[in-house]
């Protein structure tokens, strides 16, 4: 619903903007909007057409990831952590498996099997729930945890760069790992203070402390080295994991004695129905935002906010980035139709191009995941999970921003 009120919103706003700029002797305007909408929506179908490749790629060496049993692997390593940040759940209660399963499949970007193990997962925890319409603890750590998107690959954001000719399409790849590892941990540390959780238990401060090290130790890493530098070992270190991935994923395979090749053409099919059901959505919104750009409302809006910026002291190169941070929380589709509006106007090896990318991947759709798994078990008050899940969002943005000054 908050999708369509915005929808709407771009289009009506294009319009009084534009009839102000017809009363102001530009007879062209309403020309240059309706060109627009011609020009974006065929952009769209040639992204989408661009992206089959790549997605039908990557979704298929994620399903021999998946029958490999690398979600199970990756569930059972989390399982230590996971019981300390849901206290309220019995100890080796079912639901901590689904719960497993959907980080698990969330951090590898595996999105068809996170929703259906995330409704699981909230379906199970709703049995514990003495007040059927209030979201729990448990639940509200779990949807934080999700609207934080710690991703470990990227696929679809790696897969646009590409299709839209970028120079290195994977020198984000570590940026947005660190961005959203800031924004997991803020999220897991706002929940937890929230709910009094004791972040000083042995196995949730090893953890803590080793993500904060982890982060640091990039940053510091990567704050010794001049530009130039920087973008080789960006590009070698991402590509490097990315393809022992792709191995480790095909070795697992061959160790489980699944049939690899079938498993690939399986997730391959799944990449072709991605990249045709994306098509509308896709279509839907960069004509939106085409016409809102072509109506100069957008421009206005940006030069607004680099006007404040600028008032503040502050340099203003990723104020052209914002539109899709501000997209994010509220919707996953309008916040890539940014991002790649953004690598259109800017190029994808701009700096705006670079940080929607980073912004694109640092959290998740916030009110979208709310809306879905809270919907599903009929949970009517939410209490702090819409606060916990922005503030992560904001810490997301904040980290983001940060990273592609020191990255780019």
């Amino acid at each position: 619903m908050v999708l369509n009120y915005i929808w709407i919103g771009f289009f009506v706003v294009a319009f009084v903007f534009g009839g102000v700029q017809l009363l102001m002797g530009d007879t062209t305007i309403f020309q240059k909007m309706v060109d627009s909408t011609f020009d974006t929506s065929k952009t769209a179908f040639e992204t989408s057409l661009g992206l089959t490749g790549v997605l039908a790629l990557w979704l298929g060496i994620m399903k021999i990831g998946e029958k490999a049993g690398a979600v199970n692997a990756l569930a059972r390593l989390l399982s230590p952590v996971f019981t300390k940040l849901f206290p309220d759940i019995p100890k080796n209660h079912p639901v901590m498996g689904s719960i497993f399963m959907n980080i698990a499949a969330n951090m590898l970007g595996l999105d068809n099997a996170a929703t259906p193990t995330g409704l699981k997962a909230m379906a199970g925890m709703q049995e514990l729930n003495t007040k059927k319409d209030t979201a729990t603890n448990p639940m509200i750590m779990f949807l934080v945890l999700n609207t934080s998107g710690l991703t470990i690959i990227p696929t679809t954001i790696l897969a646009f760069r590409a299709s839209y000719g970028a120079a290195q399409p994977t020198d984000v790849f570590i940026p947005i790992l660190l961005a959203t590892s800031v924004a997991t941990l803020a999220g897991i540390i706002i929940t937890a203070m929230w709910q009094r959780i004791n972040l000083l238990q042995p196995v949730l401060l090893a953890t803590l402390s080793g993500l904060i090290a982890f982060v640091a130790l990039v940053i510091w890493g990567f704050g010794q080295m001049d530009k130039d530098t920087m973008g080789t070992v960006t590009a070698v270190a991402g590509n490097l994991i990315l393809m022992t991935v792709i191995v480790l994923f095909i070795l697992a395979g061959v160790r489980k004695r699944i049939n690899v090749y079938d498993a690939f053409i399986e997730g391959a099919k799944e990449g072709f129905q991605t990249a045709v059901r994306i098509i509308p959505y896709l279509v839907a919104i960069l004509v939106a935002v085409g016409v809102f750009r072509a109506s100069g409302a957008m421009d206005m809006l940006i030069d607004g906010i680099a006007w404040v910026v600028k008032q503040c002291g502050l340099n203003t190169d990723f104020v052209g980035a914002l539109p899709t941070a501000f997209m994010k929380p509220l919707s996953g589709s309008g916040a890539r139709g940014l991002m790649l509006e953004a690598m259109k106007n800017y190029g994808p090896d701009s700096f705006v191009g670079r940080l929607s990318c980073i912004f694109q991947g640092s959290t998740d759709t916030t009110f979208y995941i709310l809306a879905v798994y809270f919907g599903s078990v009929n949970i009517k008050y939410t209490r702090h999970a819409v606060a916990c899940g922005l503030l992560a969002d904001l810490a997301g943005v904040i980290a983001a921003i940060a990273i592609a000054y020191l990255f780019f």
